[in-house]
């Protein structure tokens, strides 16, 4: 009776992962043009809903964000949660949001432009063309990627 009990609040627990989330969620039927894009763009994405995407072996989030501001739970910087690292199609925190928990180098092909990156991590986040930098975001903070470099970005870097 209690490993049938631990078994089950094993399961419980594990169902909030994101990667469970996502692997018993079925596909969104017609997502918005953004997440088919990023589907097509990084190989191994899932639509969950009509708005999102998640990539379990990148562990990597694809949200398009509501024209409206909406109220979160702990942030650390805009609408990028504390100790994520958050990267945008457009300035300003806005447009297409790609998100990951870990750092590391990150590819940014699902957006195809990146317009700015937030940091809700210890240390500097960059936005790369390969490997030159052209923003930077120290902690808790976002930057705008230059308007020259914004089609170039291939990954951002923590």
């Amino acid at each position: 009776m209690i490993r049938a009990l631990a078994a089950l609040a094993l399961a419980v627990g594990l169902a909030g992962t994101p990667s469970a989330v996502a692997a018993t969620q079925a596909p969104a039927e017609d997502p918005h043009p953004a997440v088919k894009y990023a589907l097509a763009a990084e190989p191994g994405g899932i639509a969950v809903t009509e708005t999102s995407g998640f990539w379990p072996e990148l562990g990597m989030r694809l949200n398009v964000l509501p024209s409206e501001p909406q109220a979160a739970a702990v942030l650390a910087v805009g609408d990028c949660a504390t100790g994520a690292i958050c990267a945008y199609s457009a300035a300003g925190q806005a447009g297409v949001k790609l998100t990951w928990s870990s750092c590391g180098s990150k590819s940014t092909a699902a957006l195809g432009i990146v317009g700015s990156i937030a940091n809700g991590r210890s240390g500097t986040l960059s936005a790369r063309q390969g490997t030159t930098v052209r923003a930077s975001a120290g902690s808790n903070s976002y930057a705008n990627v230059p308007v020259s470099f914004r089609a170039s970005i291939t990954n951002v870097y923590c």
